[in-house]
Formats: C-alpha cells, sequence, structure tokens
C-alpha cells in the first residue's frame, strides 16, 4: 500500500537568507543575494567574473570555533541547515535504526582538497591536516548530519551535479515508500565559490559575466541572459510517513508526492536541446502524484539564465503540458539566489513545498525582455495560487545528462 509521505521541518543558509524562512521572505521581497566578491584571491588571480551568491550569513556565526576548524564549508552548510530543518520539526523521538539521512553534494570539499595542496607545495606532507581525508569526501555531510541527530537507517549521498539533492529527496520518498525508515533527513550543500571552479566554469563560458551589475546577472528566459551565478548553501527537509508524523502531533508543511530521475545520455555538459528525459521526468512525477499535466498548478523550473539550457527546458515543459503550459504560473528563483548546484534543487523544493504552504508564487526577477521562443507565463511579482488542493513539481537538471523533479501537494485540502 503507498504511504503518504509530507514535510515536517524544513532549514536553509543561502545568499538570501541564514534561515529557510529568512530566505523565503527576501525571495518573495525580491531581493538579490549576488554581490561583487571581495575576497583579495579575485584580483590575485586576474579571475574574468568578480561576483557570486555567497551565503548571506557566514558559517563562522553560527558554528563553534571547533566545527569550523573540522568541516569543509559544504559541510558547515549542510550542518546548519540540518539543524534547523530538524528543530523545526519538533526534533522528532524516533527509533535511531528508523531514522536515515540522505545528503547530497556536486562536488564536495573543494575548499580543503585545494587549500591541502597548497599546504604539500608550500609547506611539505608533514603540515597536511590529518582530518583532510574526511573533510574533502562527498560523504562528509551525511555523516555528519547522520552523527548529529543518531541516524542509524543509512546515511546515503547522492553526487549528481546540480540535480544532486533533488535526487536525494527523490531517494527519500522511496526509502520511506520502502519501510526502511519513519523518518528522512534530505537535502544538499555546495561550497564552490573559490578560484578553481569559479575560473573553469568561466572558461566554459558557463558563468555571466555582468561584473558591473552583479544582482540583475542571472537573466532566466531574458533575450540577454548570458549565464549562470555560481553560488553557495544549503537546503534540508525532514520527511516522515503521515502516520508517524501524527502520531507525534507534528506541524505539516505539504506532502511530498514523490518524485523521477531520468538522464538525457546526450552530452557531459549540454541538455539534450529536445528535451525527452527531462520531460520523462516530469511526466513521471505527475502521474506517481496521481495528477495531469492540467492539473499543476505551478512550477518550479531549474533556469539556469544560460542560452541554452533556459530554452531546452522549456522544450521538456512544451512535451509534457502542451496547450496547458501557458496557464501554468513559473518561478526561476535562481535569479535571486543564484546556482547552489548540489544544493540548489533541496532550497528551491522548499520555495515549492512554501508556494503551496502559502498559495504564494515567488517572484523571478530581472526579467526585463522575455525571450520570445520561450513564451512561459513568468511570474515576476509574488502571486496568489488558488484555494482548493495544489499540486507543484520542481525541476532540476545537472552536468552528465542528470534529470530529476519533484512532486509536492497542499496538505488537508
Amino acid at each position: 500500500m503507498t504511504k503518504k509521505i509530507v514535510v515536517t521541518g524544513i532549514g536553509a543558509t543561502s545568499p538570501l537568507g541564514g534561515t529557510a524562512r529568512d530566505s523565503w521572505s527576501a525571495l518573495l521581497a525580491g531581493e538579490s543575494g549576488i554581490r561583487t566578491l571581495e575576497d583579495d584571491w579575485v584580483a590575485r588571480h586576474e579571475l574574468p567574473v568578480t561576483f557570486a551568491g555567497k551565503v548571506r550569513v557566514p558559517a563562522a556565526d553560527v558554528l563553534e570555533r571547533l566545527e569550523v576548524k573540522r568541516l569543509d564549508p559544504s559541510t558547515q552548510f549542510a550542518i546548519i541547515a540540518a539543524r534547523e530543518a530538524w528543530k523545526d520539526a519538533g526534533t522528532p523521538d524516533v527509533d535511531p535504526v528508523r531514522l536515515l539521512v540522505d545528503f547530497a553534494t556536486g562536488i564536495g570539499g573543494v575548499w580543503t582538497l585545494l587549500d591541502a595542496w597548497d599546504v604539500l607545495k608550500e609547506k611539505g606532507p608533514r603540515r597536511v591536516l590529518p582530518l583532510t581525508i574526511p573533510m574533502i569526501m562527498p560523504n562528509a555531510a551525511a555523516a555528519a548530519i547522520s552523527m548529529e541527530i543518531s541516524a542509524r537507517a543509512g546515511a546515503r549521498t547522492v553526487v549528481s551535479a546540480c540535480a544532486s539533492s533533488t535526487e536525494s529527496i527523490v531517494n527519500a520518498y522511496d526509502h520511506l515508500q520502502a519501510g526502511l525508515a519513519d523518518v528522512v533527513l534530505a537535502g544538499g550543500a555546495e561550497a564552490v565559490i573559490h578560484p578553481l571552479p569559479m575560473a573553469a566554469f568561466a572558461t566554459m563560458q558557463a558563468l555571466s559575466k555582468r561584473n558591473d551589475d552583479p544582482a540583475h546577472a542571472s537573466r532566466p528566459y531574458d533575450v540577454t541572459r548570458d549565464g549562470f551565478v555560481l553560488a553557495e548553501g544549503a537546503g534540508a527537509l525532514v520527511l516522515e510517513t503521515e502516520e508517524h508524523a501524527l502520531a507525534r502531533g507534528a506541524r505539516i508543511y505539504a506532502e511530498l508526492t514523490g518524485g523521477a530521475v531520468t538522464s538525457d545520455s546526450h552530452h557531459i555538459t549540454a541538455p539534450d536541446p529536445e528535451g525527452s528525459a527531462a520531460a520523462r521526468a516530469m511526466k513521471e512525477t505527475i502521474e506517481l502524484a496521481g495528477e495531469t499535466p492540467e492539473s499543476v498548478a505551478h512550477i518550479n523550473a531549474h533556469a539556469t539564465s544560460t542560452p541554452v539550457g533556459d530554452i531546452a527546458e522549456y522544450h521538456a515543459m512544451q512535451r509534457v503540458f502542451g496547450d496547458a503550459l501557458p496557464g501554468i504560473p513559473v518561478s526561476a528563483t535562481k535569479a535571486a539566489h543564484g546556482h547552489l548546484l548540489g544544493g540548489t534543487g533541496a532550497l528551491e523544493a522548499i520555495f515549492t513545498l512554501l508556494a503551496l504552504a502559502e498559495r504564494t508564487a515567488p517572484p523571478t526577477i530581472n526579467l526585463t525582455d522575455q525571450d520570445p521562443q520561450i513564451p512561459l507565463d513568468v511570474v515576476t511579482s509574488p502571486r496568489r495560487l488558488p484555494d482548493g488542493p495544489l499540486f507543484a513539481i520542481s525541476n532540476s537538471f545537472g552536468f552528465g545528462g542528470h534529470n530529476a523533479v519533484v512532486g509536492f501537494r497542499t496538505y488537508g485540502d
């Protein structure tokens, strides 16, 4: 028998705010979390892109000094988001063997890795920190969170580029349906605002180069879009079976109806321009929820602001929604918070479920001249969603042809 899976806790640290709620409030206010970088390494390395979306509240302002020293920034962000989500869920009293963590990243501990390499070259092997390996491994965040909340049903890690944390949420749903746990803490984190990744993304012409106007650099669907804006942060969700949530009197945000994962098998970085596999992920997510394309009330699009990516996603949506597509409000929130790579799907999932819970689709900022080849109903100011039961999806697509989509439904309608 299919179980109903619900969201009972959310947490985030992002360029828009130090918590999930602060990030949501800033998003609704039309703020931008993108700023000129003040780090001296920008000029030292003569980087062609001089801005990004750093977390609004530094991890050092939240964590203990020893935690900052022993955790890579990506894991620091993960712990901050996870603690907030766990507290928001009411700190569930759950048997550790029925508690699971599925926490993703796209790259992992790049700061630790590259700093250690510099130390090795300049000071020799004896000066390399003994904690270097535990800090750089992609599963470090999942491991740290599992120890934080005593989760012994598993500590799993998805690494599928920009689809990573959305895929973790899909996996969490499957874990709960399979009876492997009663509660799962899922999400993702990323911390790669470092000279090497920035130089590499810029060299491949993926980043916007609007150095003179960072706040308006990410422009999904605009004819002047010229690339995405790199960002950092984390998002976390506490997911559990409805039965378990009701038994403990938990507050429920929304129902997670599941999701789907597909692959393009097309190109290592470019999306399939026809969007057939991405469309299949959306279609399967809708069908799993028992919904139809016509019943989708809101879409949080991947919409990175790249010339080819935005239109490829549009073609995929066309395949799924057909004539119904022009009537669906679409939000592209990366315009405000940038692209958190492996952490972005979790953050956007939080925004999607809050859009349902508060019946408000968040705005897409910076859209001044919409591409006529992408005639979507893009939400450019907070928009009231209808009363009654609502269903929404959130899309994530990553390098390697990874596609992941999740669906949410209002709870209690």
